[in-house]
C-alpha cells in the first residue's frame, strides 16, 4: 500500500503541475473563429514575406505591352478581356503585376501595423501601470488620457502628416521618413484604451495579499511592478495588442487611401486601393484584392483577440 501511495502522489502532482499555456491553448482551440483567424494571419504573413521569393516579379516593373491584363476568371463574362495565365491577379494600367504589389503592400502594411501596435502597447502599459500603482500620479495621467481620448484622431493624424511629412522625408528619405511618421502618429494616438485597462487591473492587484506581503518586506516599487504586477496583467495587454494591430492596419490604409501615406511607387494595401479607385468600374478586381486582404486580416486579428480573451480568463477555463 505504501508503494502504491508513493506512485500515486507524483502522478497527481504531475497532473496539477500541467503547463498553464496548454490550458490556454485548449480553451483557444474551442473558439473556431479564433483558430481560423490564427491560420489566416499565418497564411497572409507567409504570403507577404515568403511570396516574393517564389513569385519573383518586381512590383514596380512596368510592362506597357501587358497593361490592363484581367484575371483569369474574368473571361467568363468578358470574352474581349485580355487574359494571361502568367498573371493570375492581372496587371494595372501601367503593366505592374497586381499580385506582386499585393505581396509588397502586405509587407509594408503589416510592418506598420505591428510596429505601431508595439509602440502603443508600450506607451499604454507604462502610463497604465504608473497611474494604477502611484496614487499621486493617477489623477494627472488619467486626465491627460481623457484629453487625448477627446481629440478627433483622424484629423489629428492628417495634421501631423501635413506638418511633419516633408521634414522627415528630407531627413530619412521618402520611404523611411513616411514610415516613421505613420508609425509614430498611429502609436501615440492608440494607447489610451490599453492605459485605462491596465490601470484598472493594477489598482485591483495592488490590494491583493501577495502584493501587500511583498510590500511589507520592503520590495522596491520597480521590482514590485516588474515581478508582481506586470506578469498578472499580461492577458488584457495581449488582447489589447491584437485589437491594436487591427486598428493600426485600418488607420494606415485610411491614410494611404486619402493620399497622405507612402509614395506612389511604394505600395501598401491602402495605396493600391487609392491608385485604382478611378478605374474601379471597369476593373473592379483591382480594388477587390486589396480590400479583401485588409478586411480578412483585420477580421482574423479581431477573432484572435476574442479567442485570447476567453482563453486567458481562468473563470471561463473552469480553473
Amino acid at each position: 500500500m505504501t508503494e502504491q501511495t508513493a506512485q500515486t502522489v507524483p502522478t497527481a502532482s504531475a497532473e496539477k503541475q500541467r503547463n498553464q499555456w496548454l490550458d490556454v491553448w485548449d480553451q483557444f482551440k474551442t473558439h473556431k473563429g479564433a483558430v481560423f483567424g490564427l491560420f489566416f494571419l499565418i497564411f497572409i504573413t507567409l504570403f507577404c514575406l515568403a511570396g516574393p521569393w517564389i513569385w519573383n516579379i518586381d512590383p514596380g516593373d512596368l510592362d506597357i505591352r501587358n497593361k490592363d491584363v484581367r484575371p483569369i476568371y474574368t473571361v467568363i463574362w468578358d470574352s474581349n478581356a485580355k487574359v494571361s495565365w502568367a498573371r493570375p491577379m492581372g496587371t494595372d494600367n501601367l503593366g505592374r503585376d497586381i499580385m506582386a504589389n499585393i505581396m509588397q503592400g502586405g509587407r509594408i502594411s503589416l510592418a506598420v501595423g505591428w510596429t505601431a501596435m508595439i509602440l502603443a502597447i508600450v506607451i499604454g502599459t507604462a502610463i497604465g501601470v504608473t497611474a494604477g500603482y502611484f496614487r499621486r500620479l493617477d489623477g494627472l495621467l488619467m486626465r491627460f488620457t481623457d484629453l487625448v481620448l477627446a481629440l478627433p484622431l483622424l484629423p489629428l493624424l492628417l495634421v501631423m502628416m501635413l506638418l511633419f511629412r516633408d521634414p522627415l522625408r528630407a531627413a530619412f528619405g521618402p520611404e523611411q521618413g513616411i514610415f516613421i511618421l505613420i508609425v509614430t502618429g498611429i502609436g501615440i494616438t492608440s494607447w489610451m484604451q490599453t492605459a485605462r485597462i491596465v490601470r484598472g487591473d493594477v489598482m485591483a492587484l495592488k490590494e491583493r495579499e501577495f502584493v501587500l506581503a511583498a510590500r511589507s518586506i520592503g520590495t522596491p516599487a520597480r521590482r514590485m511592478i516588474t515581478r508582481h504586477l506586470l506578469p498578472n496583467v499580461l492577458s488584457p495587454i495581449m488582447v489589447s495588442a491584437t485589437l491594436g494591430l487591427a486598428t493600426a492596419i485600418i488607420t494606415e490604409s485610411a491614410l494611404s487611401f486619402l493620399g497622405l501615406g507612402f509614395p506612389s511607387d511604394f505600395p501598401t494595401w491602402g495605396k493600391i486601393l487609392f491608385d485604382n479607385v478611378d478605374r474601379m468600374t471597369a476593373f473592379p478586381e483591382r480594388v477587390i484584392w486589396p480590400g479583401l486582404a485588409i478586411s480578412l486580416t483585420v477580421l482574423s486579428v479581431n477573432y484572435i483577440g476574442d479567442g485570447l480573451r476567453d482563453a486567458l480568463d481562468p473563470r471561463i477555463r473552469g480553473l
